[in-house]
């Protein structure tokens, strides 16, 4: 963002995106809540004039459609909606279920967890689809079990995003990798890897959440969730309002269809394997001959939207066919599922445009993200270098929703100023990534957030509040961490 911006709007420029937390908080509706953020930031582009902030407020969300990637993100999300749907009217999912409690796999509330966990790491290919997955295999295990929608939630939440940046060969690594070229970063898959081992808050994420997993310790909100859920057998708050309702997210097995685990697992191995393939094709295509002999470079290269798209359009047909050779579904069913389970995420879809409309207004018309990092950035120690990079990507993140804008705005900044006073670049890296994911978490207007409520079937700001200190607590070890390491380099 231009500087001129900055200095025109200052502290305005994080007026909506405040507003749109706070009266998500209050009123607890996302939709209204993320819209007058974006009408209020558009006011103050427009000189407080509401009615051409009003229409460019619909503008703007209308223009979201411009950005291919946008487009793609929010087509495959829908299209998860699609393969969800299908793996449940095959009784895929019920054979998933026998078949971890058959085997004993499942015993209990621990076990179920770690189960949760497992699989949405396997799922590592975009944040959004972590989440979806997640929550639509573990749902009814947690449910029979008597864990709470804000317990499943949470493991959705921290289970996405600390995985997908921790491995390259994802969206996410494309994105971050596409970046680091763009700022004339010699080589930067060497320089992501180095940075993987640094990025504290991802990998004590999932510490953290193995940790709760296992022994049970929760404190906080959750405690009171948990055992809400456990003693009284209320899987939701009183008074509670779901992102979505059960019904719409969970298609019940056609009755005369015997339960197969394998028609749940071939097709999401499916999209799993896919979307590598997608990722180096786009790549291949895109990248100059000579560069192309490095897979890595090609990584670089590549459309991260474009690979998840592909990914999950191959497993919806795969399913379709899988499920036709078995006389599960002809093709009429076949559609009619396909089109339900898409509808049932067309909330999830308008909240995405919603957040990549504030996220866009944020960085590329009010600055806010450049004014933040501006304010706390000037005339620093080198040993607080690291961990002030961590606290306003941190910032940054929980203003404006999104980890990959929070990437784009602070990777600019940190690398300079990591050179300037001499800190190893991997560790503003490690930073920058960490801190993106942190206010990622924690933010309500984040479309990871949302999603994983809405995967949960959980009421949005409950999973906010619960997860919020055990989010605050690694955020302070990891800022702990970047200070002890500048302390002794």
């Amino acid at each position: 963002m231009p500087v001129a911006a900055i200095h025109s709007y200052g502290i305005w420029s994080i007026l909506p995106p405040l507003l749109a937390i706070g009266l998500a908080v209050v009123t607890r509706q996302v939709f209204l809540s993320l819209f007058a953020g974006i009408a209020v930031g558009y006011w103050v582009v427009n000189d407080w004039n509401p009615i051409a902030g009003l229409v460019a407020s619909l503008d703007a969300c209308v223009a979201v459609f411009e950005d291919a990637g946008n487009t793609r993100v929010i087509l495959f999300s829908v299209l998860v909606g699609s393969l969800i749907a299908l793996i449940q009217r095959s009784a895929g999912v019920n054979g998933f279920v026998s078949f971890v409690q058959g085997a004993r796999i499942v015993r209990g509330r621990r076990s179920a967890g770690v189960l949760a966990m497992a699989v949405g790491m396997m799922t590592f290919i975009e944040s959004s689809v972590v989440c979806l997955v997640t929550g639509a295999v573990a749902r009814p295990i947690f449910d029979k079990l008597r864990i709470s929608r804000e317990k499943l939630a949470y493991v959705c939440d921290t289970v996405s995003a600390p995985t997908c940046i921790m491995i390259p060969l994802n969206g996410w690594g494309a994105f971050v990798l596409g970046q680091l070229a763009v700022l004339g970063v010699a080589e930067p898959v060497p320089l992501l890897v180095r940075a993987i081992p640094y990025n504290f808050y991802a990998i004590l994420s999932l510490v953290m959440l193995f940790f709760i997993l296992v022994t049970r310790k929760d404190y906080g909100p959750m405690r009171t969730a948990e055992r809400r859920a456990d003693v009284e057998g209320k899987l939701h708050a009183d008074g509670a309002q779901p992102m979505i309702a059960d019904d719409v997210i969970s298609l019940p097995p056609d009755p005369k269809t015997r339960p197969r685990a394998f028609n749940m697992i071939l097709p999401i191995v499916v999209m799993v394997v896919m979307v590598p393939v997608g990722l180096a094709y786009t790549g291949y295509r895109d990248i100059d001959p000579e560069k192309a002999k490095t897979f890595w470079n090609v990584l670089g290269a590549c459309s991260g939207s474009t690979g998840v798209l592909w990914g999950v359009t191959t497993a919806v047909v795969f399913a379709g066919v899988l499920y036709r050779l078995q006389g599960i579904m002809n093709l009429k069913e076949y559609i009619d599922v396909v089109f339900k389970g898409a509808s049932a995420l067309v909330p999830l879809g308008v909240l995405m445009i919603m957040a990549f409309a504030i996220g866009r207004l944020c960085r590329s018309e009010l600055g806010t993200g450049d004014y933040v990092a501006s304010v706390v950035s000037d005339n620093l120690p080198v040993f607080l270098v690291a961990p002030l990079i961590f606290v306003v990507a941190c910032s940054i993140g929980f203003s404006t929703g999104t980890s990959w804008g929070t990437f784009a705005i602070m990777l600019p900044i940190a690398l300079p100023v990591a050179q300037t006073v001499g800190v190893e670049p991997q560790m503003a890296v490690a930073a920058v990534l960490g801190g993106g994911v942190f206010g990622d978490h924690c933010s309500p207007i984040s479309d990871t957030t949302i999603v994983s409520s809405m995967a949960s079937a959980s009421d949005h700001i409950d999973h906010v509040r619960t997860q919020l200190p055990y989010a605050v607590t690694v955020g302070a070890v990891a800022t702990l961490l970047y200070l002890a390491v500048g302390l002794v380099t």
